[in-house]
């Protein structure tokens, strides 16, 4: 299939910042389809979707664990939203917020039919942790499609072996996408790839 009309539509223009939602309530009632972008704490999410769709400074990067504290949509060209929500696990935060963070994603994951795929960042030095199986029986639980996209692979010591073991993860996860991702956002590692993947989730839904 070629790609190259949507990923133009995708990533060749500016994107637009929707909303910024931090209780339930202010959930925008959007009609587009849409992708969620999550993963532990200080995975590099941020970094990889400024990646992803060429701009420096879309999402917000730091090098504090929890800079993201709410759910950010975002337009790509009317044609899909993106969302970056709050890491779990880890983070440089009270108890009181970081459960709140958690609840949303939580919230958003159970009731949100307008999602059709979540990508679930792992840390290609550090491979799937405690925090991320949870993670993916909440989403086997809701029935969100996901797949698995490692981050940082240019400072894994063993890429390899943890492309290998998350694979296996992947499969004995029902709601998992059998293909992975591998990227670096600092090399632009297989960004190209994340942007097909991207588009695969989105055929059919629009």
């Amino acid at each position: 299939m070629n790609n190259e009309p949507l990923t133009h539509a995708l990533f060749a223009k500016p994107i637009r910042f929707v909303a910024g939602v931090a209780t339930m309530e202010q959930f925008p009632e959007l009609n587009l389809p849409e992708v969620a972008f999550i993963g532990r704490s200080n995975v590099g999410k941020s970094s990889l979707i400024n990646a992803l769709v060429g701009q420096n400074h879309l999402a917000r990067t730091s090098g504090t664990p929890g800079a993201t504290r709410q759910l950010n949509f975002f337009n790509l060209n009317e044609v899909l939203h993106l969302v970056d929500v709050p890491g779990y696990g880890y983070a440089k935060a009270g108890k009181k917020d970081v459960k709140q963070w958690q609840g949303l994603l939580f919230d958003y994951l159970r009731g949100r039919q307008q999602l059709t795929r979540a990508f679930v960042l792992v840390d290609a030095r550090h491979g799937v942790k405690e925090a991320d199986n949870e993670m993916l029986e909440r989403l086997d639980d809701a029935a969100v499609s996901y797949q698995f996209v490692l981050t940082k692979a240019d400072k894994a010591d063993d890429l390899a072996e943890v492309q290998t073991r998350v694979a296996a993860v992947a499969r004995k996860h029902p709601a998992a996408h059998p293909g992975l991702v591998t990227t670096s956002a600092h090399d632009k590692l297989g960004i190209d790839a994340l942007r097909d993947a991207v588009i695969e989730a989105l055929v059919g839904r629009v």
